[in-house]
């Protein structure tokens, strides 16, 4: 038996908590995957993992090991990348998850500096305003907004983006510019964004001299994606409020027309993320790098126009 491949066999059927998944990660057969967990366990003398047909579950003894195996894990890829960081640049491939708007309009206008920096790393980008889960999709990192509500991750900031209210000009010359939110909740026509993971619409947020307010009224159209979010407004479906960084070229060209500009919400928190239970590697550690370097200027869109 090679135990250490068998280690990293078993370590990632716990974080995917699928032998499928597992062995897609490590591009490994399932069957081959399956006989080292079941040799490891053999080694051992205890059931590290309960099978059912429908599920996998970690045993109390597969746990303790399976946190102890991390370690060592962990210790030796330190030692490995200390010594290929003397020899060589950054290779290898990343898995990134990022919503739509966020990779259009941030993230791949950047990369070509990224990539001449570090031409040896290869970037999968799964762009989805779906949250995603780290673990069970082997995925590196997430570049996310909002407020972080998973504390087995670890999140480093990179910047704050400027949230916008906006409508075509078509749309207010037929219902009238509103001169203070609470106008919103009567006879506008709201186009929402709506939460991918409950299908709530989030609301309207607005903020002026301390004083602050959330319309949630109901809209006339929600949207859980946010190109087709920014395409609804476009389309005169109604008022929208979304990021600064996309709608620069659109406000330029008089497409739409910023609106209760005095009550801008404060500034709205962007993260990149990933499990404190995984290695950060050579070429995970330079990315968040670049992006703490590159992402805020461009994520702060056109804030002080």
């Amino acid at each position: 038996m090679d135990q250490l491949l068998a280690i990293k066999a078993f370590s990632r059927v716990v974080e995917s908590g699928s032998f499928t998944r597992a062995s897609d990660s490590l591009n490994m057969p399932k069957a081959t995957l399956s006989k080292l967990v079941q040799e490891l366990e053999a080694h051992l003398s205890v059931r590290l993992l309960q099978r059912t047909t429908r599920r996998v579950t970690v045993t109390a003894e597969g746990q303790e090991y399976y946190e102890k195996a991390l370690r060592v894990l962990h210790n030796l890829e330190d030692i490995d990348a200390c010594f290929n960081a003397r020899r060589s640049k950054p290779r290898g491939q990343l898995r990134v998850d990022i919503g739509g708007s966020t990779a259009r309009d941030i993230l791949i206008p950047l990369l070509p500096d990224f990539f001449a920096r570090y031409p040896d790393i290869t970037l999968d980008l799964g762009v989805s305003d779906r949250p995603a889960n780290l673990i069970s999709d082997n995925i590196d990192c997430v570049i996310r907004g909002g407020p972080l509500g998973d504390s087995s991750l670890i999140a480093r900031l990179i910047g704050h983006a400027t949230l916008m209210t906006c409508a075509t000009p078509a749309y207010l010359k037929a219902f009238g510019v509103p001169a203070y939110p609470d106008e919103l909740r009567n006879g506008h026509r709201l186009v929402s964004y709506l939460s991918p993971q409950t299908g709530k619409p989030f609301p309207l947020r607005f903020e002026r001299q301390g004083e602050k307010i959330e319309i949630t009224s109901a809209h006339r159209i929600g949207v859980n994606e946010s190109n087709a979010h920014l395409a609804a407004g476009l389309a005169g479906l109604g008022i929208i409020q979304t990021f600064s960084y996309s709608l620069s070229s659109i406000l330029r060209q008089g497409e739409m027309v910023e609106i209760l500009r005095d009550w801008r919400p404060a500034g709205y928190p962007f993260h990149v993320v990933y499990p404190q239970n995984r290695h950060v590697t050579q070429r995970l550690r330079v990315f968040i790098d670049w992006l703490v370097e590159c992402f805020p200027a461009r994520v702060a869109g056109e804030s002080g126009t």
